[in-house]
C-alpha cells in the first residue's frame, strides 16, 4: 500500500508533537506561530485519522492518553532522525560535477557548441559547475570510467540501465558547394559519380552507410570506391568541408552546416533506422540534480534540432 495512505499528514504529526511535549494548546500554538484553535484541529484532524484519543482534557490543560504516549516517542524519534539527516545533507557540498563520454562526432557537432548556451542558463543553480568531456570514436558504457552519463549512437540494448533515446538515426548525404561546381543533382545515380567519403564501421556497432542508402533507391555499389576512409566521423565531414567528396551525416549533427549552407544535403535521398543516439546513466543511484537537470536540457534541444 502506498506510504500516503499509511501515515497521517506530516503537519499534524509536528502540530501533535509540540502539543504534547508542552502539554498545551496554546502554548504550542506561541510554538509554532499559529492559534489556539488551529492547533486544535490539527490534533482534532489527527485522531480522527488514528481513531483514538490522544489527549483527555482536564482542567486548565491536557494530559496524554497511553497512545499519545506512544505516538509522542515514535514521533520525537522520527523527527529527530529527520533532522539529522537534513542537517547532513545541508552541510554536505553540492556534486556539480558530471563526466560525459561520447563520440567525437556528438562531441564536436552538438555538446561543445551548446555547453556555453547550458552553463549561462543554469550558472546561478549550480554556480561551481564542472562538465567535462571523455571522446572516443565507440564509446562504451561497461568500459566507461568514471563517466557519469554515456552517450552513444547504435541500437538500444541498454534496457538494463536508465537509458534515454535522444535521436533516431537519420543519415543524408552532404558535400560542399565546391564539389558540384554548380551542378543540379536529380537522382541519387548522378550523386554517386562524386567521390564518397566512407565511415567505417566499429566491429561492436552498426550504422547506417551508403550500401544502405544504394539498396533503398535500387542501386548497389558494386565496382564504386570511396575516395577516402575513416575511423573518425570529424575527419571526414572535414573532408566533405574540403570538398573532396560526398559524406553521410547523422542528423540532425551536421544541421548547423547546413542550415548556414556551409554544406549542401540532399534530403530526398535520407534513410531512418530504429537506431539513434542513446543517453545512459551509468550509476542511477548516484544521479544528483545537475545530472537530471543537464539530460531535460539536452533531450530538449535534440527534439528542437530535430524539427529543424
Amino acid at each position: 500500500m502506498p506510504q500516503k495512505e499509511v501515515l497521517p499528514p506530516l503537519q499534524n504529526l509536528v502540530v501533535f508533537e509540540s502539543a504534547a511535549r508542552l502539554l498545551s494548546f496554546t502554548r504550542a500554538a506561541k510554538e509554532m506561530g499559529t492559534t489556539q484553535p488551529a492547533v486544535s484541529q490539527q490534533v482534532r484532524s489527527l485522531e480522527a485519522n488514528l481513531k483514538c484519543q490522544l489527549f483527555s482534557r482536564i482542567y486548565r490543560g491536557v494530559e496524554l492518553t497511553e497512545s499519545g504516549n506512544k505516538l509522542l516517542l515514535a514521533t520525537q524519534k522520527s523527527l529527530q532522525e529527520l533532522k539529522l539527516v537534513c542537517d547532513d545533507i545541508r552541510q554536505r557540498p553540492q556534486n556539480n560535477k558530471i563526466t560525459v563520454a561520447t563520440d567525437f562526432a556528438f562531441a564536436s557537432y552538438v555538446l561543445i557548441p551548446k555547453l556555453t548556451e547550458f552553463r549561462n542558463q543554469y550558472q546561478s543553480i549550480f554556480p561551481e559547475m564542472d562538465i567535462r568531456l571523455q571522446t572516443s570514436q565507440a564509446p562504451d558504457v561497461e568500459n566507461s570510467g568514471d563517466a557519469d552519463i554515456v552517450i552513444v549512437c547504435g541500437a538500444n540494448h541498454y534496457q538494463a540501465y536508465d537509458s534515454h533515446q535522444l535521436v533516431i538515426e537519420t543519415v543524408l548525404p552532404v558535400c560542399s558547394k565546391a564539389l558540384l561546381d554548380g551542378k543540379s543533382i536529380d537522382t541519387l545515380e548522378e550523386l554517386l559519380t562524386f567521390p564518397l567519403l566512407k565511415l567505417n564501421e566499429n566491429k561492436s556497432k552498426s550504422w547506417l552507410n551508403w550500401d544502405d542508402i544504394a539498396y533503398k533507391h535500387g542501386l548497389t555499389l558494386n565496382g564504386i570506391q570511396p575516395q577516402f576512409e575513416s575511423d573518425n566521423y570529424t575527419l571526414l565531414v572535414q573532408a566533405a568541408l574540403a570538398g573532396q567528396g560526398v559524406c553521410l551525416a547523422w542528423s540532425p549533427l551536421l544541421n548547423d552546416l547546413i542550415q548556414k549552407d556551409i554544406l549542401i544535403s540532399f534530403p530526398q535521398f535520407s534513410l531512418t533506422s530504429n537506431n539513434g543516439y542513446h543517453l545512459i546513466f551509468t550509476h542511477t543511484d548516484e544521479k544528483t540534480l545537475l545530472m537530471e537537470t543537464f539530460v531535460n536540457w539536452l533531450k530538449g534541444e535534440m527534439k528542437m534540432a530535430s524539427r529543424a
